[in-house]
């Protein structure tokens, strides 16, 4: 029996992984003015970035269309048993909508289910990973799509951006408060409430927002898995992963790049994690 996972480029998945555990990876866009790039095969994280901070248009993303959906899907409909596509939250993107409509659409029907993972970042890529462990051990798409929402419930993510600059710039909060902040030199920290990414507080310096962060896995138990995904600040990845270490083992913690879809309200800077909790 084989089941195929899909999941979108926003789950920030490191290529090798993926193609370890199977998982086919459909690019969101990225769109500076009027060139359109393919997240992760167009651009990658640090053309992206260089782009970002250089470009004088600032970029915006997009989810891809049902039409590239159903091309993925369509490749392989005849040869699998069935098709688990686990995407971004639906609460923060178009593109678990642009799965459904492509599965509904797929002509001959082939048994395919969108799950919303109520997540992005290393947060997807944990329930994404969840699911495509459960198809290689031979199960079925009723069974993998269980182990996919029980990793649901598993996971919880905080993180810290470095300014809010790039917040602005997208429109997500004012520029006022953005250059009260920048001015304060102050830091917002974010979690994910219920699909939705909600702001958790402000930290003044990075150290502090730092110490948040290890708080954040400090008394967790039965800790499964454990995710760092950063922009551009990989020595500030490198100390926070040494830190979780007296939690985790520090050898099995995963660290990513951000890519484009959060990088484009985050900018350099950013670091997040994810855990895994359960037996």
């Amino acid at each position: 029996m084989k089941v195929q996972v899909i999941t979108d480029s926003t789950s920030d998945i490191d290529p090798e992984l993926a193609r370890q555990l199977d998982i086919t990876v459909v690019p969101v866009y990225v769109r500076f003015g009027d060139k359109v790039y393919r997240d992760g095969v167009d651009i990658t994280g640090r053309q992206f970035y260089d782009k970002l901070t250089t470009a004088p248009i600032h970029p915006a993303t997009s989810q891809p269309p049902p039409e590239d959906f159903a091309r993925v899907y369509s490749q392989y409909c005849h040869s699998v048993d069935g098709i688990v596509s686990v995407h971004i939250s639906a609460r923060v993107s178009g593109t678990f909508n642009s799965a459904i409509l492509a599965a509904r659409a797929m002509e001959p029907p082939c048994p395919i289910e969108v799950i919303d993972s109520r997540f992005n970042s290393v947060g997807l890529s944990l329930v994404a990973m969840a699911a495509a462990r459960s198809a290689k051990a031979g199960n079925g798409v009723k069974e993998v799509v269980a182990a996919a929402r029980k990793a649901i419930r598993q996971v919880s993510m905080f993180g810290m951006f470095g300014t809010m600059k790039y917040l602005a710039r997208s429109g997500r909060v004012s520029r006022a408060i953005a250059m009260a902040a920048d001015i304060l030199d102050v830091k917002p920290l974010l979690t994910f409430k219920d699909g939705q990414i909600v702001r958790a507080g402000l930290v003044r310096t990075t150290s502090k927002g730092m110490d948040r962060l290890v708080r954040f896995v400090a008394g967790r138990v039965n800790i499964r898995e454990l995710a760092i995904v950063h922009s551009q600040v990989p020595e500030q990845a490198a100390e926070l992963r040494h830190r979780l270490g007296a939690f985790f083992p520090e050898g099995k913690i995963l660290t990513a790049q951000l890519g484009a879809s959060l990088g484009v309200h985050g900018g350099p800077g950013v670091l997040v994690l994810a855990l895994r909790q359960g037996s």
